[in-house]
């Protein structure tokens, strides 16, 4: 007798229903770590699709190498992150410098032997570039394939949240590694399930499960959400 197939994760039933619903998962046009901290700096609370358009402009106005970007004017480089949006500009226009120096001086111009590094030491690294944090260095490394993290953005947080995984706590990082760690225990250990997860969990948040007024009665996983359950509207 052929032994019985492993009964799937809750967590892995949801995110299924996710996909169902979105289609596949849509990840950042890079996956390069070190493009992926240009991509972080180019726009600042914009969607998806004005970050790709600062994006876009910063590879064909400027150039996205490190010596590009060191010997761009300052001018040029606010005008990238101005099209991202107008909120500290000028302050992610010195970021994109602070980025690329780093990358050039401390690792000859290329982030890969960095994201390779045992998890907690690329971490580390990637924490010290501007703006990131130990939750911006895990979607990093996540989607650039270097370590199946789950990295979770404020979105994707707020959905397992409300799906009942890990809980609140005072502090905010408390919060963010009992969530994950709740949630990773249901995943499998791999980048691509792990990837596709936080980008159809990150959607969804934004979607429908938003910080307020989310549309619980439109959402695929109310059955199943004892938040979304509880609303009537």
């Amino acid at each position: 007798m052929a032994p019985k197939a492993k009964a799937e994760s809750r967590l892995t039933e949801l995110v299924r229903q996710l996909r169902s619903e979105y289609g596949p998962p849509v990840a950042p046009p890079v996956r390069d770590p070190y493009l992926l901290l240009l991509w972080e700096q180019v726009a600042y609370l914009a969607d998806d699709a004005k970050r790709l358009e600062a994006y876009r402009l910063l590879e064909t106005s400027v150039g996205t190498k490190p010596m590009e970007i060191l010997g761009a004017s300052d001018a040029a480089l606010r005008t990238v992150t101005r099209r991202g949006s107008a909120i500290a500009a000028s302050q992610r226009a010195d970021r994109l410098r602070v980025v690329a120096r780093r990358v050039l001086e401390v690792w000859g111009g290329s982030l890969r032997s960095a994201a390779r590094l045992p998890l907690q030491e690329a971490r580390h690294e990637l924490a010290k570039y501007p703006s990131i944090g130990e939750p911006g260095a895990e979607r990093i490394l996540l989607l650039s394939g270097a370590h199946a993290v789950l990295g979770l953005d404020s979105n994707a947080l707020r959905v397992l949240q409300r799906l009942g995984y890990g809980r609140e706590y005072p502090q905010w990082a408390k919060t963010y590694r009992a969530v994950q760690a709740a949630a990773g225990a249901e995943l499998p250990l791999t980048v691509a399930a792990r990837r596709s997860a936080y980008l159809l969990l990150r959607q969804h948040g934004q979607a429908l499960c938003r910080r307020s007024a989310p549309r619980c009665l439109q959402c695929p996983l109310r059955p199943d959400c004892p938040t979304g359950r509880g609303r009537s509207a």
